[in-house]
């Protein structure tokens, strides 16, 4: 099924080397050194690095120092704004702020503009949560929908957008606003759960903070049974072999985007045992398309083929000449679990007591990689109603599409005979 379980279900213990380092014979107070990269150290002997001494030391004027301070604190905050969500963070952050706006008048208007734009940023990850939390409670199962809503009246996605074209770039626009709120730490966060320096430290975050990523998850996952609700829900049969072909152009047009995401949903939705039963429906259906897209996205060999199509589209990505080259949206699951074995795979510290810098350079690169495709905008032109249709239509849970499917094409042995039946009386008993 293409539900994506919770984080800590997600995976098994094996993956990547625990021992991932490079062994350098260049050493310096302490640190480990390979081609002037730092590798290795204890922090004991990186804190000794940063103390100064007698042949560097700081001014002691407030006014030699600000702009260190400054350029500091507006980079952590324009990377990582979300840490300030935190009353305390965001109390010392004023107290620092309001000290060096006490300085010169250039100061002053840095530090009120660094503030300003936190706040901005702040208040749309707020207005956004809303509106996921609104979609969250107003969702209904489509079931409820045709059990009070006659189904000859009932939209379907080809009625709201007969363009898979169209339907490929609106889903675009969804996947980049639900990525841009997402933010570097809640990778961190959705793995970490003591301190990764210390196993007996708890993390500084008492709870953790990683609901767009998890809403960026449940959209893959809806997505995908929109995808099988509105393929189960025709009729008649020569309705849902077109909505079938429907759905491989718009998988395809993702494909050729670079919205991997989209399309990996798609597959899944397609591939649910509701929807693959239906033999008289596919029968009726060109395959070839499919199948290529299939194949791209073949989970065997770790997904070869679809990191080779990945690969293409950030190198694409690099040399893009117009916002549409720019557009690089990874299945989002995957990504996850290569960051998750990397993090557990490799050990925080090497066998000598040292903090493995090596494996914290590749986790920032994997995640500065994925910061910079989600900054990217979109460059279609938006349709509300489409995208309305896209995040709020009811969709059928998984009996409600085994109950549709079996209407459509009735059970083909006992087992499955029994499971109709005890659905009939389950779901459209009801009152």
């Amino acid at each position: 099924m293409p539900q994506t379980p919770p984080f800590s279900a997600m995976f098994d213990s094996s993956g990547y080397n625990r021992n991932l380092y490079q062994s350098s014979e260049d050493s310096c107070g302490g640190l480990c050194y390979h081609d002037n990269n730092l590798l290795s150290g204890s922090l004991e002997a990186l804190i000794q690095h940063l103390v100064p001494n007698v042949e560097y030391y700081p001014d002691n004027q407030m006014r030699k120092i600000t702009p260190k301070i400054l350029q500091l604190l507006t980079e952590w905050t324009e990377t990582f704004p979300y840490d300030f969500r935190d009353e305390r963070m965001m109390r010392n952050l004023k107290d620092l702020a309001h000290r060096m706006a006490s300085g010169e008048e250039t100061y002053r208007k840095n530090v009120q503009q660094m503030m300003q734009c936190l706040i901005r940023k702040l208040a749309a990850l707020s207005q956004y949560e809303e509106v996921l939390a609104k979609l969250s409670s107003t969702a209904t199962d489509r079931l409820t929908v045709l059990k009070t809503k006659p189904q000859s009246i009932q939209r379907d996605i080809m009625t709201v957008c007969s363009d898979p074209y169209t339907l490929a770039q609106q889903l675009t626009h969804i996947e980049l606003e639900r990525l841009n709120y997402i933010g570097p730490e809640e990778f961190v966060q959705a793995f970490v759960q003591k301190d990764p320096l210390d196993n007996d430290k708890t993390c500084y975050s008492e709870r953790k903070k990683t609901r767009n990523l998890e809403a960026y998850v449940e959209w893959f996952n809806r997505l995908s049974y929109l995808v099988a609700t509105e393929i189960c829900m025709p009729v008649k049969k020569k309705h849902r072999a077109r909505m079938i072909e429907y759905f491989i152009d718009v998988a395809r047009e993702c494909f050729n985007i670079g919205n991997f995401n989209s399309l990996m949903a798609i597959i899944s939705g397609m591939n649910m045992s509701p929807v693959s039963r239906l033999k008289k429906t596919w029968a009726k259906v060109k395959t070839a398309k499919f199948d290529i897209l299939e194949h791209q996205m073949d989970p065997s060999s770790n997904f070869y083929n679809y990191r080779t199509a990945l690969r293409g589209a950030a190198q694409r990505s690099l040399t893009a000449h117009s916002s549409r080259e720019k557009i690089v949206i990874p299945f989002f699951s995957l990504l996850i679990k290569d960051i998750y074995f990397l993090n557990e795979g490799c050990a925080n510290r090497l066998p000598n007591g040292h903090v493995n810098f090596e494996k914290f350079w590749e986790l920032a690169k994997q995640v500065s990689e994925f910061m910079t495709w989600k900054q990217v905008e979109c460059p279609f032109e938006r349709d509300r109603k489409v995208m309305q249709y896209l995040l709020s239509v009811p969709v059928f849970s998984e009996d409600a599409l085994y109950l549709a499917s079996y209407e459509s094409e009735g059970p083909e042995n006992n087992i499955e005979k029994d499971r109709w039946k005890s659905l009939r009386s389950s779901l459209l008993g009801r009152v």
